[in-house]
């Protein structure tokens, strides 16, 4: 019965950390498909509306190596709290304001605490589900990391075109709100035994393949996100389809990401090297199809859902080339993650958003092909240098999983 009711426990607290992780990335990516309307909303171009994604994803990138650790001796509970309530609060603001440099403040602030619970819900999650079930608890919470990106931007979307840009904004907030009141009511208190080094951590720094490893992230996220960015654009400039069709599309696109996130476990416990060389070719042969077809429906459907589940794998791939690339710091490699994936979507939207103002929406995807150009070069640097994949020595994540530890 002692039994039953732990496992009782560990499974709502697993819940409460995944519904939150969601929240949190929501808030962060759910703006990409409504970036025609902030623009419209708020008198700004699309690629001004594009801050909004980049000045978020710019933050997160800097602070996430060192903020979890700046954080690591507090209590967790009391962690997640300030999390959670900083977001909801910004929330609020970009609902109520009418002002667009308000708006850009509401969602820095926030951004600064972004790593240090998405962290925190990993190892929290491990923790609470014993070492034997702890890759399945972390599993979960990975679910919440890709409803957020992939899922939350459709409903976005789709709440904001069928009712306005401040009600998606609430969506956000009451989804926050949520897992703020179940934090408090359901999470125990978690003081902190001990903190980590900071030495070991950084000592990966001095490793080639580590930073072959966030060049080739940065780029390749930097070409998916980049152009992802502006994708709803796209849809309506080029495709020239209204809101409503835009958020089926985008919804096609996060169902075809998922399936993306559970082909990739079994690429990479397989068929690693090969799956972290071909993915970036197949990026590039989809996006040209893209740039020659995108007037057409029915084949813009069609390349999305692929470029879906491409981008699905690719990203597991990323966070695979990072960890692995460091499995004696874990914490820290997978901060190194959250920071190339983070700075790769700033530096794509702003160099994909430059491409729109310079010619068209339509040559966006250009901005996208010449990142992942350069980053077949740093992909083949860093396989010539793939340790050999040994989960039971290295004590790496399964493939398609976020280490926490």
């Amino acid at each position: 019965m002692i039994q039953k009711m732990k496992l009782r426990s560990s499974r709502l607290l697993v819940f409460i950390l995944t519904t939150g992780v969601f929240g949190i990335i929501n808030t962060e990516m759910g703006v990409v498909g409504i970036l025609p309307m902030i623009a419209e909303t708020f008198r700004v171009t699309v690629p001004q509306a594009g801050l909004t994604v980049s000045v978020f994803a710019l933050v997160v990138a800097l602070s996430a190596p060192f903020m979890p650790l700046l954080f690591s001796g507090i209590n967790r509970k009391k962690v997640m709290l300030l999390a959670l309530g900083l977001f909801t609060l910004s929330n609020v603001v970009s609902m109520l304001t009418t002002d667009f440099t308000v708006l850009l403040a509401s969602r820095i602030f926030p951004a600064f605490l972004h790593p240090v619970y998405v962290s925190m819900a990993f190892t929290v999650a491990a923790e609470s589900a014993g070492k034997a079930d702890a890759p399945k608890a972390v599993a979960r919470v990975f679910i919440g990391v890709s409803a957020g990106m992939v899922l939350g931007v459709p409903v976005t979307s789709f709440i904001a075109s069928q009712v306005s840009f401040a009600m998606a904004m609430l969506f956000f907030t009451v989804v926050n709100v949520s897992v703020l009141v179940a934090t408090m009511l359901f999470v125990p208190s978690m003081p902190v035994n001990h903190k980590l080094s900071y030495g070991t951590q950084l000592g990966v720094l001095k490793k080639a393949t580590v930073w072959y490893s966030i060049l080739a992230v940065t780029l390749i996220n930097g070409a998916m996100f980049g152009f992802f960015s502006f994708l709803s654009d796209y849809l309506k400039e080029v495709t020239g389809v209204s809101y409503s069709v835009i958020s089926i599309v985008l919804l096609l696109y996060g169902l075809a990401n998922i399936v993306g996130n559970v082909l990739a476990g079994k690429l990479l416990s397989q068929h690693a090297k090969n799956s972290i060389i071909a993915i970036p070719i197949a990026l590039a042969a989809a996006y040209t199809c893209l740039f020659f077809t995108g007037a057409w429906l029915s084949g813009v459907s069609v390349i999305i859902l692929i470029l879906g589940v491409l981008a699905g794998i690719a990203s597991n791939n990323m966070q695979y080339m990072i960890t692995h690339a460091a499995p004696e710091a874990s914490d820290f490699a997978n901060g190194l993650f959250l920071t190339s994936a983070n700075l790769g979507t700033t530096v794509g939207t702003a160099v994909c958003g430059a491409f729109i103002t310079a010619w068209s929406t339509r040559y966006s995807v250009l901005g996208a092909l010449g990142f992942l150009a350069l980053s077949m070069a740093f992909v083949y640097l860093r396989v010539r240098k793939e340790p050999p994949y040994q989960e039971e020595e290295t004590g790496l994540p399964v493939p398609g999983q976020l280490e926490a530890r």
